[in-house]
């Protein structure tokens, strides 16, 4: 790790200082600057491009949820740009700029132009900071959190004169109103109004209720307030949804002067209540003030210090950004949110709450630089653990659920629509537990977390398992989604403008050519009949959901144009053949009470099971660390079991690859391989996870290693695409069978690594570095990446890819 060290800037501020080589400082003592361009103002709630995300990238910290950004038109001078802030799970911009300030000459009127004065703006991890000389005064502005819902700025005033300045100070700001570029608020929302009000320190805004499920959801006692240090007369116009806020100071010869202006952004009037004593203290004691923006620099300073890795192959400037991208999405409890998290992208429209498996790769990545953030990540969502005596699915006691927002869903009492428990997401958790526990030695927290990570470890064997044979598949959930209230799967199927079959009487019409069907043996009747056009099927989206790799080939996700070729080159045309090497079918697997406890796909999944193999020797590790030598012996004696049987059961040998396994409901021996592998469905990353597992022969890896490594296969520009080239299901543009995702490079790279091919794996992240679009620049980390060109795609902000980077740029060095 390289030293770091505060250093003062040309502008009297404490900035962040890496005293060590990288390939992005010209000398030492350089200071640290942001790497994501943190500029922009707009003037609509939502400002989505084609992706649905928020086009700025605003400053969010200490879990905050309001977030700002620089001006980059002069007309914006004079103040921070925004707030966006995140209405329970959704981020709109509240204002373009919701407190600027206007200053004049009180002895001759004469305005101070933001626009004409000497500027420089500049953007550090953590803050953001504003400078304006003119020939008698210097003002700057800094902005910076100090708690989860307060940021402040700190307006530093100079008079260069040899005789006192008199000054009178403007603050203004007005909210948005429209709700896109095309409607008004009042358009969608009618009836809801923000109301402002004033006080001798500034103004407080108090939001109407809203709950619009996929838009906008505020409580009745959400509230925004702007408070100062010096007291102002405040005018408000309740029509523009305005204000002015108007004050005086006299500057002593060569004095200055220092205004601290809050801004509180409150999910509840309880929330405001527990900040009250800190606003107060903000605007009363200058020194708690100084308290408070030491313990921000310094949080900082720690951050970088312990996260930058000097002699790392991947760039300083990457693993920073990667670093503010993980700090900026982590959000503090709030809602059903017991414990803070980190969020997928807190600028994505629909990533402002927890998945399973992004927060198992946002803890590992943290652990070294912000390991009380990736400790309460996992309580996070362990705190939904289901248990024996859950409500609804008791059933499903120790599974961790998918995806976790402010709101529960209305099963669970509540009035989301983004919480998610139709699946749950690969075993990564103890991987994420024992990498906390490597950075901080917290026994503590090992004893905590092992009884939970061994009933979720149990749970995959109980539920996932059909024919009770050791080797697990996905599935998804008893759910309204996927079944009726009586347990029968559920599902959509369309024949085009060609004529249904008699049997299918009974399903009724939907939208289009579509019939909405229940039951097992109707979905077994469609896919042996054979001629239909499209299948809709709630728990395969629930078992991809599952995997994690939503739509990948493997799980029989194909489009029709790919279809067609495919049954050309393999049946002759016949696309009812062809249909069925891409049919999924479903297992029901029932209690003793025969209740519905959830569907499996026929299919069992080499990387499930080897995450599951990984986990048991993690468990082992736990339990050595604990003191339970038993428990240790049961846990590695099953890992090397699992490994050989993966090994003897996934491995193709005619191909050199590994694949999931097609098999029957029958039950099956422990140690047999029933059915046959799914060749057919094409090559994905999950050929390479019993590498990372580091669980495959030698012979095998290097076989593997082969074809992961030929240009025709995975070695496109940018490598290790969700889908070979040669998968029929191949597009470069297709989510999960094509574009890059770099949570499956890593492991591609860690593979390579465990097997000697070091030099390979090295030379493949310098071509991502060079060629992955916006890496280098000031543009967001992204979801996934084109990877024939490079070209991004997806969620800006994108947790889980930084989460990877830095990854990388802790483990792979020059």
């Amino acid at each position: 790790m390289p030293l770091l060290k505060l250093a003062p800037s040309l502008l009297g501020v404490t900035f962040f200082t890496l005293v060590a080589h990288n390939a992005h400082a010209d000398s030492n003592n350089s200071p640290v600057q942001s790497t994501i361009d943190r500029s922009g103002q707009v003037s609509s709630y939502k400002d989505f491009d084609q992706y649905g995300n928020q086009q700025l990238n605003p400053l969010f910290d200490l879990g905050s949820w309001h977030g700002f950004t620089q001006p980059n038109t002069a007309s914006f001078y004079g103040g921070f740009t925004g707030p966006m802030i995140i209405a329970q799970e959704y981020p709109i911009n509240l204002a373009n700029q919701l407190d600027k300030l206007t200053i004049n000459n009180s002895e001759n009127n004469k305005r101070y132009s933001f626009e004409s004065a000497k500027t420089k703006f500049e953007t550090f991890p953590g803050q953001l900071v504003q400078y304006y000389e003119f020939n008698d005064l210097t003002v700057q502005l800094t902005l910076q959190f100090v708690a989860n819902r307060i940021a402040i700025v700190q307006t530093t005033m100079t008079n260069k004169l040899n005789h006192p300045l008199s000054l009178s100070l403007s603050w203004q700001g007005q909210l948005n109103n429209q709700w896109n570029a095309s409607k008004s608020i009042s358009t969608v929302l009618p009836n809801w109004q923000p109301m402002l009000s004033e006080n001798t320190k500034g103004i407080s805004i108090a939001f109407p209720p809203a709950q619009k499920t996929w838009n906008l959801m505020l409580s009745n006692d959400a509230s925004y307030q702007i408070q100062r240090s010096i007291d102002t007369n405040t005018t408000i116009n309740h029509q523009q949804l305005s204000y002015q806020s108007n004050g005086q100071v006299t500057l002593q010869a060569h004095q200055s002067r220092q205004i601290t202006t809050s801004h509180g952004y409150w999910h509840t009037a309880q929330e405001a209540a527990a900040d009250k004593e800190l606003v107060l203290g903000l605007m009363s004691k200058p020194h708690f003030v100084t308290e408070k923006i030491d313990s921000s620099k310094q949080r900082w300073q720690q951050y970088l210090e312990q996260g930058v890795n000097s002699k790392s192959l991947l760039p300083t400037d990457i693993a920073i950004k990667a670093i503010e991208t993980l700090n900026g999405n982590w959000r503090s409890s709030a809602g059903a949110l017991q414990h803070d998290v980190v969020t997928p992208s807190v600028t994505a429209r629909w990533f402002n709450g927890a998945w399973a498996w992004d927060t198992w790769k946002h803890a590992y990545a943290m652990a070294s630089f912000n390991p009380s953030v990736a400790k309460d990540n996992i309580r996070a969502m362990f705190d939904y653990q289901i248990t024996s005596d859950d409500a609804r699915r008791p059933y499903d006691h120790g599974m961790i659920v998918d995806a976790i927002f402010y709101n529960k869903d209305k099963v669970r009492g509540g009035v989301g629509g983004n919480w998610n428990e139709r699946n749950t997401k690969p075993p990564l958790a103890s991987w994420a537990v024992w990498e906390v526990y490597s950075q901080t030695k917290d026994k503590g927290f090992i004893a905590e977390m092992f009884p939970k990570l061994e009933a979720y470890h149990q749970w995959w064997y109980r539920n996932r398992d059909h024919n009770n044979n050791g080797l697990i598949e996905y599935g998804a959930t008893n759910h309204r989604y996927h079944n009726t209230k009586s347990g029968e799967l559920t599902f959509k199927v369309s024949y085009g403008a060609g004529k249904t079959p008699a049997f299918l009487s009974d399903c009724e019409k939907g939208d289009k050519n579509w019939l909405n069907c229940q039951s097992m043996t109707t979905y077994n009747h469609v896919l042996d009949d054979g001629r239909y056009q499209q299948l809709d099927i709630g728990a395969q989206h629930g078992a991809g959901w599952e995997s994690g790799m939503d739509n990948a080939a493997r799980f029989g996700f194909i489009n029709q144009e790919q279809l067609k070729r495919y049954a050309q080159k393999h049946h002759n045309g016949n696309l009812k053949q062809a249909n069925s090497d891409w049919q999924v079918r479903f297992f029901e697997n029932r209690n003793q009470d025969n209740e519905l406890v959830s569907f499996t796909i026929d299919q069992e999944s080499v990387e499930l099971n080897s995450y599951l193999a990984a986990e048991k020797q993690l468990l082992a590790d736990m339990a050595k660390l604990l003191g339970d030598k038993t428990k240790y012996q049961q846990y590695s004696q099953a890992s090397k079991h699992l490994a050989k049987r993966i090994n003897q059961c996934f491995f193709d040998e005619k191909t050199g690859f590994y694949y999931d396994r097609k098999i029957t409901g029958h039950k099956t021996a422990a140690d047999s391989c029933p059915g046959s592998l799914l060749t057919q469905r094409g090559r994905g990353p999950e050929g390479w996870s019993p590498l990372w597992a580091n669980i495959a022969t030698s012979e095998q890896a290097l076989r593997v290693i082969q074809v992961m490594l030929d240009e025709n296969e995975f070695n496109t520009l940018i490598p290790f695409g969700t889908a070979s080239k040669t998968n029929p299901a191949y597009h470069p543009d297709i989510y999960w069978r094509g574009r890059v995702w770099l949570d499956q490079f890593y492991f591609g790279l860690v593979a390579l690594s465990n097997y000697g091919f070091d030099k390979e794996a090295k030379k493949l992240l310098k071509r991502v570095v060079n060629h992955a679009e916006g890496l280098n620049g000031d543009g967001a980390i992204r979801e996934n990446y084109n990877p024939e060109s490079g070209v991004v795609q997806g969620a800006t902000n994108f947790s889980w890819s930084a989460a990877h980077l830095y990854m990388l740029h802790r483990e792979f060095n020059d």
